[in-house]
């Protein structure tokens, strides 16, 4: 047998792991959405995934540990998606929109999720304090390297802390994305008003700094 022969197990195994952890956590999602965090059980998830209750514990310790899981999975792949757009952006204004658009792109459709991220992981300072302030803190370094560039250039007002700025946008991207995902309960948001959202904002955001 070749060595390709011997790893192709392997892989498929990776993979079909990968695919239920993933379906886990989309469950956890409309569940989380639907009842709550404190209401919510983990049988509850474990139902909706299609997989036994035990299985949960092959993926997560426990249920925050979904909720941590979510939150750093999206983020994780939002900051991923941020340095490859901002590498391919020539100007501050071009990447500030980018990082609007994606920030609010990554919610579009998804309103049980923006539910999960901006409601349910506040019902917990102490999960935000240990597992999701890593995470935090990469994306306000990278929103803060954007705005000091934009300074340096001469292009953004210098008078202003470019972590404190980071910190509004993520505030009012955050405030933008809950109300959408509070919105209406009997009829879907729009994920168009999501776009005309980070289009407005985008115009007020660097009308506020620029120099």
């Amino acid at each position: 047998m070749s060595e390709e022969d011997e790893k192709a197990p392997r892989t498929r195994s990776k993979r079909a792991a990968s695919d239920k952890r993933e379906r886990i956590l989309r469950a956890a999602i409309e569940v989380f959405a639907k009842n709550g965090f404190y209401a919510t059980r983990v049988s509850e998830i474990a139902k909706a995934a299609g997989v036994a209750d035990g299985t949960i514990y092959l993926y997560f310790e426990n249920k925050d540990d979904v909720l941590v899981s979510i939150f750093e999975d999206r983020i994780s792949k939002l900051l991923v998606v941020l340095r490859r757009a901002l590498d391919d952006e020539d100007t501050i204004d071009g990447k500030v929109r980018r990082i609007i658009e994606l920030q609010l792109g990554l919610l579009e459709g998804e309103r049980d999720l923006a539910e999960v991220i901006t409601v349910n992981l506040r019902q917990s300072s102490r999960l935000l304090k240990q597992y999701a302030a890593p995470l935090f803190r990469q994306y306000l370094e990278l929103v803060a390297g954007v705005i000091a560039e934009g300074q340096k250039e001469g292009i953004l007002r210098a008078d202003v802390s470019p972590r404190v700025m980071a910190r509004a946008l993520w505030g009012a991207l955050d405030g933008v994305a809950l109300t959408w995902a509070l919105g209406t309960p009997d009829r879907a948001p729009d994920p168009a008003s999501l776009r005309r959202a980070a289009t407005q904002l985008a115009h007020v955001f660097l009308d506020g700094l620029r120099a």
